[in-house]
């Protein structure tokens, strides 16, 4: 099956962004790039009321970055522009005027927690474990980082990070902020995802839109903040560490 973003409206004003990949849907750079500009461009259709953020398929929500194309950079302007792209998703989650619902059906890793983390407001399924995975293959969830952090605190993020080999269950991950509800099955998340959308379509948008604002308060120095993290990650994926770790992984 082929990557794809793919972006639906209904009657009421709900928008959905899908987003899929066959690996596990991770994410190049080319989907992200395409992520973050449909969050952009649905933040500013005057359609659209409230957004859903999901990914097709039961067992993962997203598995992060694109290993091959991790293994593929070959120097810094390429580690920079490909780390980048988690950075312009979750700016362009951070600064749609829209309230953004996550759908979370499967586990999170590295990238993916970092996605969850940018949404408003996160619905869960109970299979819906985290994992910032980023160190064991010798970089470190510097991106997305302050999107976690902002959610379930210095502490538990401290021991996301430095515990990057091990999943935290998704009762964990409720616990600290990350997810608002858990559900057993993917019908139950996904009925309650839509009974929320539609009751956020039904109350004043321009009263969504400043409360989004409020939420998100102090977080305007992440336009750079975000790049800077991505130019650590770039010369990082560069160090024969890293390339033998990714190495190791893949052939796991």
């Amino acid at each position: 099956m082929t990557p794809k973003v793919e972006t639906t409206t209904d009657d009421l004003g709900i928008t959905t962004v899908s987003f899929f990949h066959p690996a596990h849907n991770s994410l190049p750079s080319t989907l992200l790039t395409e992520l973050a500009n449909s969050i952009t461009a649905t933040g500013q259709d005057p359609q659209t009321k409230v957004i859903i953020l999901r990914s097709e398929g039961e067992r993962t929500f997203c598995a992060g970055a694109s290993f091959d194309e991790l293994i593929a950079i070959q120097d810094e302007a390429q580690g920079l522009a490909f780390f980048s792209g988690f950075a312009k998703v979750i700016n362009a989650c951070r600064t749609c005027p829209k309230i953004i619902i996550g759908r979370v059906q499967g586990k999170a890793i590295g990238g993916g927690v970092g996605v969850a983390a940018a949404t408003d407001y996160c619905f869960a399924s109970t299979q819906a474990a985290v994992k910032l995975s980023e160190l064991v293959v010798g970089i470190g969830p510097f991106v997305v980082g302050p999107a976690v952090e902002r959610k379930i605190g210095p502490a538990a993020y401290a021991q996301l990070a430095l515990d990057a080999a091990e999943f935290r269950p998704a009762t964990w991950a409720k616990d600290r902020g990350l997810y608002a509800e858990l559900f057993d099955t993917t019908a139950e998340l996904d009925a309650a995802v839509q009974v929320f959308a539609e009751k956020l379509a039904r109350y004043n948008p321009d009263a969504l839109t400043a409360l989004k604002q409020v939420l998100w308060e102090g977080t305007a120095h992440w336009e750079a903040l975000l790049v800077e993290r991505a130019a650590i990650s770039g010369r990082l994926v560069l160090s024969e560490f890293t390339r033998q770790a990714i190495q190791q992984f893949k052939s796991k």
